[in-house]
Parts: C-alpha cells; structure tokens; sequence
C-alpha cells in the first residue's frame, strides 16, 4: 500500500474529499510526485495550517496572514430565525479569511436596549477586533459605539441604524463607520406603493409590528403610511410582541374583532408576517396580504397563495458584508475605509418565488451546508426594477 504524508491526507480531509475519485487520485498523484509538495499544494489551497497564537491563518487569494482579529455582533433578537442567515453570512467571510467564528449575542428575544449595550461593552472591554451592531434606537447606543471607536475598536452597524424623520431622513445617532443593511423607511414607501395596487381605492389596512418604535422595523411603518395617509388609506397599526409566541395570537385577536372593515393585512417584521396566512386562515379573512422577509412558512403561503408577496433584505449579506468591511478596514490601516450599503428590497411573489422554494441554502438559512447553486438559464432579470412597485 503506497504511503501518503500525513500533510497530505490532513489538507485532502480539510478539503472534503475523504471519499471518491478526486480522493484517490490526489493521493495517487501525492505518491507519485514530491509528498512534501503535494501537502504544500494542497495547503495552500486550503489556507494553510490551523491558527496559533494570536495569528490568523492564511486568508484565501493573496492576503497576507494577519492578527486573529475577533469581531463581535450584537443583535436584538438573537435567537429569531430571520438572522439565521446573518450568522452565516459572517461564519462564511471569517472562514474565507481566516478568523475567528465572530462572537454573537445581545438581547436574545426582547429587543432589550440594557442587553445590547451590555454585550456591546463587553466586547469593548475584551478589545475586540472589531464591532457590529443593530441600532434600534437613535440615543441608546450613542455613547456605547462612541467608547469603542474611542478605544480604538471599528464600528458597524447592520440591518438597523436607528430611526428616521418623517420625511425619511435618518437620525443616525453614533458615529459608527458605517451601515450595512436596507434602506429601512424607503422599504416601506415600496411596500405602501405594492398595498396601493393590491387594494385600490383606500380603505382600512392593519400593519402589524413586533416593536412599535425599535429602528429596524417602525421605519417601515412610517414609510408605508407616507404614501398610504395620504391616499384615502386608513392605517392600523398594531404591536404584536418581540416574542415569536405572541405574535400569532395577536393577529387572530385583532382580525376576529375586525375582520368587517379591515381590506388589507400587512406586517414589517419576519415573525409577523410568517404568521399572517394562519391568522387570516383562522378568522376566515380573505384579503390582500405580505410583508417581510423569507421565513419559510411566508415563503410557502405565497406558493399557496394565501399571501401576496415578501420583501427580501438579504440578511446574508448583513453578516457577510460587515466583517469584510472590519477586515479590510483594519487590514489597510484604516485606508479602506466601509462605505454605507443597502443590501436591497426585492418583491418575492408567487411569480419568482419557486428558486427561493427549490434549493435550500445558507443564504436563506434554509440549511447549514454551503453549496454551489446554479442559476436558472437563460436572460437576467432585476426583481427590483421589475416587482418594486
């Protein structure tokens, strides 16, 4: 039996090839050729030996091996399945990077302001490599980031950044390098320019919310009532809790005690949308209805067209993106310094929705293995120069 330097095998395994062809033949080729070079080879492809010490191992491409710089995310709702694809995204980036997994928590289901800041400090004290935070208010957070970025420590914020003016101009708040998630009040105007299509002629509409007032959803609200107030549209908004457990409830209440006059039902939160077909099934309701996001249950009710339509934000992206940005920033010195970046609004109707049906991915947090998925054939279409109105 031909012997294979243990290197080799190490980086074949690291490669996923235990099994198969490719396997066989790599370990052919190692014995065949130089074993030392093969392991060298395959190394490198891999992105070298595991890290020690306070150094990262080798990045993919050219990037040269850096500190094991430690990012930390803090969140709101850290256990809601929304940002499931989020703790992928930036598990993916630090691997391609070499880091650290980043570290995660916050405020695991209450969008507990004291909790954020809490964890945020905390990776203050540790010195953290680098920050990202949501941002559900515009004066909670204004010294917590300040500390960081006075301590030397880079801060992002994703998917929230605080609130806006009714015009929609953003109330930042901190004086973070950056944001990184959707433009959050023009969602809303989108959304209120969708409900003018699929209610004509105005009418009451219930909006339902998780958190009246947090920064990453009463934006929406507030866009979807800029265009809707002002158009005959009657608008109810109604709190249905921070808890995914409350939410279904809440809906059944308010649309059993309404159900004569309400014409359309709308969310601006994951959970509450994901409950909207059951509600509405519940009470018998039959009227137009969408929302946010790509939970899988709202994804399967616009199959089955109990609902009309969900808003993509890619939340990948939202942890993908920002530990990049950190990388980069800190990489260069601070020379490449994060540009703000709206990660999109794309109308997922029962017209497009059978790709985000027909493949589970971590970029919608459908399943924990990344995989390479081919793109349908054939020309290209915007979903969002197409479907945003």
């Amino acid at each position: 039996m031909r012997n294979v330097d243990p290197k080799v095998e190490e980086a074949i395994d690291t490669l996923n090839m235990k099994d198969g062809t490719t396997r066989r033949r790599l370990l052919s080729g190692a014995g065949l050729a130089s074993a030392t070079a093969a392991a060298s080879a395959l190394l490198a492809a891999c992105g070298g030996s595991s890290s020690s010490g306070s150094t990262a191992k080798q990045a993919a491409g050219n990037f040269p091996k850096t500190p094991a710089w430690q990012f930390w995310f803090v969140n709101h709702v850290y256990t809601n399945p929304f940002f499931v694809p989020t703790q992928y995204g930036f598990q993916d980036a630090a691997a391609l990077l070499g880091l650290p997994k980043p570290n995660w928590g916050g405020s695991a289901s209450t969008s507990s302001v004291p909790q954020m800041v809490s964890y945020l400090n905390n990776a203050t004290s540790a010195k953290a490599g680098g920050i990202a935070t949501t941002v559900i208010n515009s004066t909670g957070f204004t010294k917590p980031v300040a500390n960081a970025m006075n301590a030397g420590i880079p801060v992002i914020t994703y998917n929230a950044d605080g609130l806006y003016k009714s015009d929609g101009t953003p109330v930042i708040g901190t004086n973070r390098l950056c944001y990184v998630g959707q433009a959050l009040f023009n969602s809303g105007v989108q959304m209120g320019n969708k409900i003018k299509t699929l209610v004509p002629g105005g009418g009451d509409i219930v909006v339902f919310i998780a958190t009246p007032g947090t920064g990453n959803i009463q934006p929406r609200y507030d866009g979807a009532a800029s265009v809707l107030k002002s158009s005959g549209y009657t608008l109810h908004e109604i709190a249905t809790g921070a808890a995914t457990s409350a939410e279904l409830p809440a809906e059944k209440a308010y649309l059993s005690a309404n159900k004569g006059k309400i014409k359309g039902a709308f969310a601006v939160d994951a959970g509450s949308t994901s409950f909207l077909a059951q509600a509405l099934a519940a009470t018998g309701l039959k009227v137009p209805a969408g929302g946010f996001d790509l939970v899988p249950q709202t994804l399967k009710a616009i199959q089955a067209g109990h609902i009309n339509f969900t808003i993509d934000q890619s939340p990948y992206l939202q942890g993908f993106l920002p530990v990049l940005y950190l990388y980069l920033y800190n990489l260069s010195g601070s020379l490449v310094f994060p540009p703000n970046t709206d990660t999109g609004l794309t109308f997922v109707t029962k017209d497009n929705v059978g790709p985000y049906l027909g493949s589970s991915s971590r970029f919608e947090g459908s399943s924990s293995q990344q995989k390479y998925i081919k793109r349908p054939s054939g020309p290209i279409k915007n979903p969002i120069a197409t479907t945003s109105t």
